[in-house]
């Protein structure tokens, strides 16, 4: 089975498991709820209405922690800076003495938004090298990985052979002359 084949599959399943959900739920206390399709409770016709909207499966995953808190960090931040932006051009607008602090106010926020948006970027670039992508045969995070699992069997054998040589008498002699 391929994505795309598997992909349909999932879609159609979702479908089918949030129209059986629907046929379950209770319904509202306001709203009649209807028997077979197109009929009331009361027996009056009534024509059907497609439920608002249908869950989906999310397409990506979560971010990680570090990485959303830096995003959530960046868009208050923007957010911040758009108010001050819109307040000194009203100020300038009605010629209040506010303009020009909110004017500058607003290009120091413009610079720690940039920096905020910047911040965002390199998280998921360090996230990503250090709990890696291991999927791509490129990743930083596997090669790391291999390297210490190799350093520690060096280690290991090390000691095992330092045991070995104890046990010997701590001569130093590997064989018996």
């Amino acid at each position: 089975m391929g994505t795309a084949e598997r992909r349909e599959a999932s879609e159609e399943s979702v479908a089918v498991r949030s129209a059986a959900r629907q046929e379950h739920e209770a319904p509202d206390r306001d709203i009649p709820s209807r028997g077979r399709a197109g009929e009331s409770t009361d027996g009056q016709e009534q024509e059907y209405h497609p439920p608002l909207w249908i869950e989906e499966p999310a397409r990506r995953r979560r971010m990680p922690d570090p990485v959303r808190t830096a995003a959530v960090r960046a868009v208050l931040i923007i957010a911040v800076t758009l108010i001050q932006a819109m307040v000194a051009f009203l100020c300038t607008l009605a010629g209040s003495w506010l303009a020009f602090p909110m004017v500058i106010s607003s290009v120091a926020g413009t610079v720690v938004a940039t920096w905020a948006v910047v911040d965002v970027w390199v998280t998921r670039q360090v996230w990503n090298q250090r709990n890696g992508v291991v999927s791509e045969p490129s990743s930083t995070a596997r090669s790391l990985r291999r390297e210490r699992r190799a350093r520690r069997r060096q280690e290991r054998a090390a000691l095992r052979e330092q045991e070995r040589i104890r046990r010997r008498g701590g001569s130093g002699q590997l064989s018996h002359s």
